[in-house]
This record gives C-alpha cells, structure tokens and sequence, in this order.
C-alpha cells in the first residue's frame, strides 16, 4: 500500500466530463446507487436514502485512491462512476485495482469503454502504475466482455468465486 496522496484531476473525454465525488453530488449518487441493477455485481446494497451516498462518497474521500463520477457531457447527469482502490507498491511494482458501474438507461452506448481508456491511460502514464486488476462475478457478463474489449488478461482459474483480470503496462 501506498502513504503517498496522489493527486486525481478532472478527465475528459468525448461524451464524458469525469471528476472527483465530492458531498455536492449526494444526491445524484443516490440516485444512481439507489438502483438494484447498478449494485447487483457490486459489494454494496443499493442506498437507503441520502446518508448512505454520502457515506459511499466518503469513503473515496478519504481512500488513497480514487472515484470518478461520470457525467454527460450534454446534461452534466451523473450517468455512472469509476476509479482505482487497493493501490499497493512491492518493489517495482505499483498496483491498483480498478472499478466502475453505469446507470442502467447508458448500458450498451460504449460510454463505460470511453471513460475507462480515459482513466487506464491516467493510471499508466501519470500514476506511474505499472499494473491495473480488477474482479467481475462470472455472471456479469457486460463487465467481463468490457475488461476483454479493454485489453484485460483473463485468469483461468476463478479466484474467492471471482473472475480476475490483469492489465499491464506496456514498457
């Protein structure tokens, strides 16, 4: 694990503005994890009422890592949110692992593959990763064909009933 801050600017790309959670967006937060298709695959429940999503957004907060809310470009919704946790240094190595979750209305609009080649290509070039992982249950379907398209290497073997991924830095 890393003691050092990093420090996660706003990214853009073409349809998305991505940038820090912060208590301003409790509600748009949610509104979005308020939604059982949006948590199923998740290790939350779906929020109960407000406090619950500014706990969530908290919790990034004050994690070395970081969580980015997906916005529309055309309508600044928050449509979704992604980021990296369990930032972990060993030797030359440096580690994180990657999440993301969309609102159910932008499934199937590739909005998830844009905003994660944003902030894969954060994570290499400026974090200094040299290796970004990730879990999906075996039932997510959308989640483990996103991480192929991505470039992700798939396990064989599952690991605690999860399908692990592995992308490395290309030197």
């Amino acid at each position: 694990m890393t003691n050092q801050r990093l420090e996660f600017p706003p990214l853009h790309t073409e349809r998305i503005n991505l940038r820090i959670l912060n208590l301003v967006d409790a509600e748009a937060v949610y509104r979005h994890f308020s939604d059982e298709e949006v948590t199923r695959y998740m290790d939350i429940e779906p929020c109960k009422d407000l406090k619950e999503a500014e706990e969530i957004i908290e919790f990034h907060i004050d994690d070395l890592g970081c969580r980015w809310g997906l916005f529309d470009k055309g309508t600044e919704e928050l449509i979704g949110t992604c980021g990296y946790h369990y930032l972990r240094r060993a030797d030359k190595e440096f580690t994180a692992e990657i999440g993301f979750d969309l609102s159910k209305a932008y499934w199937g609009q590739r909005l998830m593959y844009e905003a994660m080649k944003e902030v894969i290509d954060f994570g290499f070039s400026t974090m200094g990763l040299t290796t970004i992982d990730a879990t999906v249950e075996p039932e997510n379907v959308r989640s483990i064909t996103l991480m192929e398209r991505l470039g992700f290497e798939r396990d064989a073997e599952l690991r605690d009933q999860f399908v692990y991924f592995v992308l490395k830095r290309n030197c």
